[in-house]
């Protein structure tokens, strides 16, 4: 009589635990939906340097102040072929991005002062936080879906131009 007590207990307790702990990955699943929205605030050109032919024209995001530069492109699930994500530095210098929360593949292109493209990390992997620095001195930094850089055939020396939509 005893020991079918003992089973029952441990059986509740047993049927309990595993109750609570479906509730802890509801909990996570939830909290995994975060749902950041592209929002148009200016639009790129892409141009050919020795052409000046235009490539393509893009709509971006503007990224100018810190909180955005942190956050850029994290916890989106999408980003359309004619989107991208413009960082603006205020000064001229090496730059080191990753792709820390970040679920999408990204192509990673710098840009001087003068708005020439000085290098490319392409297909950054998401969620890595392994570092992908430019090979030169960047004021801006372009951030487009993985490979497109390749399908638009971008070079060093190609340049951009943009313009921000009035709020």
């Amino acid at each position: 009589m005893h020991i079918q007590v003992f089973i029952k207990s441990g059986l509740i307790v047993l049927g309990l635990a595993l109750l609570s702990s479906c509730k802890e990955d509801k909990k996570t699943i939830i909290a995994d939906k975060v749902v950041v929205n592209f929002k148009k605030e200016g639009t790129l050109s892409l141009k050919k340097a020795d052409s000046d032919s235009l490539i393509k024209t893009i709509d971006i995001e503007i990224s100018d102040d810190e909180y955005a530069t942190q956050t850029g492109l994290m916890y989106r699930t999408t980003l359309e072929a004619n989107q991208g994500m413009l960082f603006i530095f205020p000064d001229v210098e090496m730059r080191s991005f990753y792709m820390k929360n970040t679920k999408i593949p990204l192509d990673i292109i710098y840009i001087d002062e003068d708005k020439t493209i000085v290098s490319f990390q392409k297909n950054a992997k998401p969620m890595d936080e392994t570092s992908l620095p430019s090979e030169a001195p960047a004021k801006y930094v372009l951030e487009v879906y993985g490979g497109l850089s390749d399908v638009w055939q971008l070079a060093v020396g190609d340049k951009i131009s943009f313009t921000q939509t009035d709020d």
